[in-house]
């Protein structure tokens, strides 16, 4: 049986060894076929086929280092300023942000609240936030490109949300 598929492997490998031939068409254009046409020539494979590069080294090398030069983008939180204390019920407040020197076009910003983000990525500089609870909160305004890449981050600002008591004002003790 196996020198059956071994014979037929070598007759089926003889006629993979086809004849090439060569020729120029009525534009100029050159074509290569298995099959003979008028004034085709047959194509010698035998002949060495490799290619040979040879890679011209430079006499002259400049060894000046290229210093790319990196922007340093620098975001600021304009408002609310530091350990301010903002006064609303329903939480609402807005954060107005700087960026110097301009960001590059498809620049976001994005806003954390207590290291969460708030808002969604947007292009414009003000950030109008509700329903942000009581207390004590951090602020932090992200620049990111559209592949998440941030280009700058701004100090955490430190902020108070106050809002009126559900029972209302205390009473003195009678």
């Amino acid at each position: 049986m196996r020198l059956i598929i071994l014979i037929g492997l070598l007759l089926l490998s003889s006629q993979s060894l086809a004849t090439v031939y060569r020729w120029v068409d009525d534009t100029g254009k050159v074509h290569y076929s298995d099959e003979p046409k008028n004034n085709a020539e047959v194509v010698d494979l035998n002949e060495n086929t490799q290619n040979n590069m040879t890679i011209n080294t430079p006499t002259k090398i400049n060894t000046t280092p290229t210093t790319e030069t990196k922007i340093n983008y620098k975001i600021s939180i304009v408002s609310p300023r530091e350990d301010t204390t903002i006064r609303d019920n329903n939480g609402a407040f807005t954060v107005s942000v700087s960026a110097s020197p301009q960001l590059p076009r498809g620049v976001l910003f994005t806003l954390l609240v207590d290291g969460v983000t708030t808002a969604s990525p947007q292009v414009s500089n003000e950030f109008q936030l509700t329903g942000i609870n009581r207390g004590q909160h951090s602020i932090v305004v992200n620049a990111v490109t559209q592949s998440g890449k941030v280009l700058a981050s701004s100090s955490p600002r430190k902020i108070f949300l106050h809002q009126a008591s559900v029972f209302g004002p205390a009473k003195k003790p009678k």
